[in-house]
């Protein structure tokens, strides 16, 4: 049966009364009863040893020790157990002093000590046996506590409290600390924290170094995983309640890896390509797409048919231009850009103007390990949107490509290639629609990205992988691309390839050294073998090259923009595209995954010189 909190109260307020005249007779013993047994009459002691517990009784309420919880006793409350002590005995030597019995001021001293000692002593005491009756048959959590710095010992005594939990000790890096005794708790060397989780059957340890890099946290974590420890890492308490700036990881800013100025505010805006109109965007919930629907819901087209194969992507992307404007009509098509007469169909239906196809599969390694998926989604995904749209008569489709698409030397890069040349093909056969592309780099942040890829190998400890020291990449930010794209429409005249100017390609290596920098670590390397986080070259992926390229030639040519480039690339006639599909369509049906292979490669290579023309002729 459970005591009920004031029955506690009453019972620390009796033992505090009870204490009090037994610290007196203790000090009477000490000091030596025989002196004051001819001064201390009955009467006399009676007043006495009365007002002594009365005055212990008034001190515990006015310093509220009657109301402590035992398990939250603690220095503070032994404090206040002392000043009690203090009082108590002022109080017995200023009453003695008014009844004339001459007493020595060691009597107080030695009573002021006894109380307090005993007041301190009988609540540990008691918490003891408590703890003790609680937790018998209770299984509890044993726990070993990995640093025994200031966190280490906070945690240490917050866990004195918990009837759930019991600390075995401490484990500390330090040398000094090793085989101290903190806390009532011994601390022990790493060395033998193998021992220790055997001997002391330790459940979890518990990382309390809010000091040490997280990187080295997590290897240590990883290390202590392996022997079969369970283990969780421990913020400082500071940290928890946000005093600290060292709560939480530094986000890396993607934009640094550009080495150059961001140029979506040079790119200019073109509105008037999509005012009013109906525009369909292809891979909609797309990390390209997503941000193709953001910008164009700035230019006030009539509505927007946002198309998906994904239904998550597709109502994630709903749902937050719903929020950003309201007034925009949107019709969200779960459907995949292969379904030819679905594809006709909603085009159609909704009377579509404008096509923006960015719906493709870019994971290059994933496109080479699923090379006929990948084929058939990025090739006649886009040959079926693109003859559905000038089935049609839609104005303008823009082709989303990318710089695999120059010589490749991937599945996806071929793929992409071979879209390229569908999309020039049908420009070149007249018809109401003006089919252009644009080929961008590598964009920071989007799916398949190395900076989210990299955040999470940092965050991890490491290591951060890169496929090779001497790799370079183009980069470019997710608004650029965009603003690339919804410009190709205003410069079109059919067939073009618009690509921006992007500067020098990026060394990777030289990406990973500065986001493990930027997020406050130092790169483990041959000169630096104390660092935190390494860098692994793991090797060139099936198909990847070591540098890429944006246009199938050497010379570039600046347009009226000085930042956008615009290229008249060698083309397959009429029939070879025909026999490219053809070869790429039976290798497919077949499930011939060489086949298919072989018939990308072999119709999507440079068969031409290339020709560059400024769009000087496009805008004058």
């Amino acid at each position: 049966m459970r005591t009920s909190r004031a029955h506690k109260t009453m019972l620390m307020l009796g033992l505090d009364v009870v204490i009090a005249p037994v610290s007196l007779l203790l000090a009477f013993h000490l000091v030596g009863l025989e002196q004051f047994v001819g001064v201390m009459t009955p009467w006399l002691s009676v007043i006495l040893f009365g007002t002594i517990a009365a005055t212990s009784m008034l001190a515990s309420l006015a310093l509220g020790l009657h109301k402590v919880r035992l398990n939250s006793y603690d220095m503070a409350c032994a404090g206040l157990s002392s000043l009690a002590a203090l009082i108590i005995a002022s109080v017995g030597a200023v009453l003695t002093g008014i009844i004339g019995v001459e007493v020595l001021p060691r009597l107080w001293i030695a009573m002021a000590a006894f109380h307090g000692g005993l007041s301190v002593g009988a609540r540990a005491l008691i918490r003891q046996i408590l703890l003790a009756v609680y937790r018998r048959g209770d299984k509890r959590l044993r726990i070993l506590i990995y640093g025994a710095g200031q966190t280490g010992q906070q945690l240490a005594a917050a866990l004195k409290t918990d009837r759930s939990v019991e600390t075995v000790g401490f484990v500390d890096d330090n040398p000094t600390l090793q085989s101290l005794n903190i806390s009532g708790l011994r601390v022990h060397s790493p060395i033998k924290i193998k021992s220790l989780v055997e001997q002391k059957m330790v459940d979890r340890v518990i990382l309390a170094m809010p000091s040490v890099s997280l990187p080295r946290q997590r290897q240590i974590a990883r290390r202590l995983t392996e022997m079969g420890c369970q283990t969780r890492l421990l913020p400082s308490f500071a940290d928890m309640v946000n005093l600290t700036s060292q709560s939480g990881e530094p986000r890396f800013d993607a934009n640094a890896v550009l080495n150059r100025a961001r140029l979506e505010d040079q790119i200019p805006q073109a509105a008037e390509s999509y005012e009013g109109k109906v525009v369909m965007i292809t891979g909609a919930g797309g990390s390209i797409g997503s941000e193709l629907c953001r910008q164009i819901i700035d230019c006030q087209p009539r509505k927007l048919i946002l198309v998906d194969h994904s239904e998550y992507a597709l109502y994630a992307i709903t749902k937050e231009l719903t929020a950003l404007n309201r007034k925009l009509k949107l019709v969200p098509i779960l459907m995949s850009v292969t379904d030819r007469k679905g594809i006709e169909r909603i085009m159609r239906a909704k009377k579509v103007q404008v096509v923006l196809h960015a719906a493709a599969y870019k994971h290059v390694p994933m496109v080479e390990n699923n090379a006929i998926a990948g084929l058939w989604n990025n090739v006649f995904g886009t040959k079926i949107t693109a003859e559905a749209a000038r089935s049609v008569g839609v104005e303008k489709f823009i082709l989303v490509s990318t710089d695999k698409a120059v010589r490749p030397s991937n599945v996806m890069g071929a793929s992409k290639r071979l879209a390229e040349l569908v999309i020039q093909d049908l420009a070149t056969r007249g018809g109401d629609t003006r089919f252009s592309m644009v080929r961008f780099g590598n964009v920071l942040g989007s799916s398949g990205s190395i900076i989210p890829l990299f955040e999470e190998q940092i965050s991890l400890g490491g290591p951060v992988t890169v496929t090779h020291p001497e790799v370079t990449r183009y980069f470019m930010t997710i608004p650029e691309a965009s603003r690339l794209v919804l410009l190709a429409a205003s410069f079109t005249r059919g067939g073009d390839v618009f690509v921006l100017d992007m500067g020098k390609p990026v060394r990777i290596a030289q990406v990973a050294r500065q986001m493990i920098e930027a997020a406050g670590y130092s790169v483990r390397d041959c000169d630096n073998k104390d660092g935190d986080i390494e860098i692994r070259y793991i090797g060139l992926r099936p198909g990847e090259k070591l540098h890429e390229e944006l246009l199938i030639g050497q010379d570039m040519l600046t347009t009226p923009h000085p930042k956008i480039l615009r290229a008249r690339e060698g083309k397959l006639s009429e029939i070879e595209v025909a026999s490219a599909l053809n070869d790429l369509r039976l290798a497919i049906e077949a499930g011939d995954d060489e086949a298919a292979r072989e018939a990308a490669f072999k119709w999507s290579m440079p068969r031409e010189p290339f020709k560059i023309e400024s769009t000087a002729q496009l805008i004058s």
